[in-house]
């Protein structure tokens, strides 16, 4: 579906802004440049008639993303959690977009449900209500299982979604061909790269069976943090298009009336879903990568209770160092640490002066602390770093676009639920948990029990391994020299014994 007609879907891109309102609402938002401002004007204003008209009843930004479609709405829930990047007014009109977006009548959901699990919807639960929450991609109804009695959250995929996303994305992979083209400073941030990326993780939330697949490994790792819960996944009532779980009690987490009245610590929540966020994105490197108030809830003793599974992030064991050495080195105001870090990863070209970015990062850095969270434009903050990475020629890093979006999207629920909160002061002592673990000797003595673990497996193919180097030995050379052959054969045992040994060592010391 790419191609030139998506020019299409750009123009009535602005001129539904334009139509249902948004636009100057949108550009006073992000405070665009009187330059940028007569660009959008020119360009929607002549086509205003040709824009979706959306619901007349919802807010003009709510009015304008719905109408435009679910990747549109995706770009607007991250946006509703930051109220000091886009104003109150729009953070306000957008929440709705993330779990209360018109819903699709029950008898299509039910339909959904016997086709993908096969059986009459009466026969699987005694009771299926209506929709209870409705998002972009899918909505949820809550139902009571017919065999138990239990209560059971059933998320059902809208009709005709994977087609509806595919449009939006096929503008977007356009918009991004232009944005290279016609702006070659831009390519270093690999705008095609990071929409291919976006593009690959929403597919994922296009098939349930991946979701309760997350979810199930997101419950593994996390089944020991204490304050937290997921709900259990119901594997027998679960397809592609449908997936049940458990129901989960509580208060939504963007509802701070809801929380005071239940007589919980919004201090104390604020500190923990930021802590929780960076124990599973640092400690396991499997982390919910979707986490807005939409989809946290406060249980009745206070813990977070996490749902909707279906963006999850994934990083290597080599980034989460990096990472985690990157936040130490600004925790402790180490900006030599940190500019070395970067240049170590590949981040920022070896051509520049590590120098010059160590205080370029200080600048970044330094105003943070000791600051009242209240008092930092998060919006200056971003433009002065897109001007930092730019300077020094630094490339979009598409396996970190999920991680830097998610702690975006963390640290505003966290300051909605405290507007105080200072996220270095927070993360600190988890940054601090996790270096002192992945850096030094015994992180070392880790590394190479992993590597031994490895080659260990192929101890069974080592006799053939080393008999096959033998033979290409004797294949290239009329001199056969026995001694050699011994030496090969011996070390080759003498290295898988050794590696056996220090599997032992480490495990005695871990």
């Amino acid at each position: 579906m790419r191609g030139p007609h998506n020019i299409w879907r750009l123009i009535r891109t602005g001129a539904t802004l334009e139509r249902t309102g948004a636009m100057n609402l949108v550009l006073d938002a992000f405070e665009a440049t009187p330059t940028l401002r007569f660009v959008a004007r020119a360009l929607g204003l002549p086509f205003k008639w040709l824009g979706y008209k959306g619901d007349p009843s919802m807010p003009p930004a709510t009015r304008a993303l719905t109408a435009l479609g679910p990747a549109y709405i995706k770009f607007g829930q991250v946006l509703s959690t930051r109220p000091d990047v886009v104003g109150d007014e729009l953070a306000v009109q957008l929440r709705v977009l993330q779990d209360k977006l018109p819903p699709f009548s029950i008898e299509e959901a039910k339909a959904e449900v016997e086709r993908e699990l096969g059986e009459p919807v009466s026969d699987l639960f005694s009771d299926f209500s209506e929709s209870v929450a409705a998002a972009s991609i899918a909505q949820v109804h809550k139902a009571t299982l017919a065999d138990t009695g239990e209560q059971v959250a059933v998320k059902v995929l809208r009709p005709n979604i994977e087609r509806a996303f595919r449009k939006d994305v096929d503008a977007f992979y356009l918009a991004a061909r232009m944005v290279e083209m016609f702006s070659p400073g831009s390519r270093r941030l690999r705008p095609m790269d990071v929409i291919e990326h976006f593009d690959g993780v929403v597919r994922g939330e296009l098939d349930l069976r991946l979701e309760s697949a997350a979810a199930s490994e997101f419950a593994a790792n996390t089944k020991d943090d204490e304050g937290f819960q997921l709900p259990a996944i119901k594997w027998n009532l679960s397809a592609r298009r449908v997936m049940t779980l458990g129901w989960a009690d509580g208060v939504s987490m963007g509802d701070n009336d809801a929380i005071d009245a239940a007589y919980h610590d919004r201090v104390a929540l604020s500190n923990r879903v930021l802590q929780l966020f960076l124990n599973h994105a640092l400690r396991d490197g499997f982390f919910h990568a979707d986490m807005h108030q939409g989809n946290l809830k406060v249980a009745p003793n206070g813990d977070i209770i996490a749902y909707d599974f279906g963006i999850m992030g994934h990083i290597d064991a080599y980034t989460r160092r990096v990472y985690a050495e990157i936040l130490y080195g600004f925790i402790r105001r180490d900006y030599m640490r940190v500019a070395k870090v970067h240049f170590e990863a590949g981040y920022v070209p070896a051509d520049k002066d590590v120098d010059e970015f160590a205080r370029a990062l200080r600048a970044v850095g330094e105003p943070i602390f000791g600051m009242d969270a209240t008092r930092i434009s998060m919006a200056r903050l971003l433009t002065y770093l897109f001007e930092v990475t730019e300077r020094f020629g630094m490339e979009t890093r598409t396996e970190l676009i999920l991680l830097q979006r998610t702690m975006v999207v963390v640290e505003g629920v966290a300051r909605s639920l405290n507007p105080h909160i200072n996220i270095w002061e927070v993360a600190s002592p988890i940054v601090t948990n996790y270096i002192s673990k992945s850096i030094g000797p015994r992180a070392l003595l880790s590394d190479l029990a992993g590597t031994a673990q490895v080659l260990a497996r192929f101890g069974p193919r080592l006799p053939g391994l080393v008999e096959a180097a033998l033979l290409r030995q004797s294949n290239e050379t009329t001199i056969v020299r026995p001694p050699r052959k011994r030496w090969i054969a011996l070390s080759a045992l003498g290295g898988a014994a050794a590696m056996a040994g220090l599997i032992v060592l480490v495990e005695a010391l871990t």
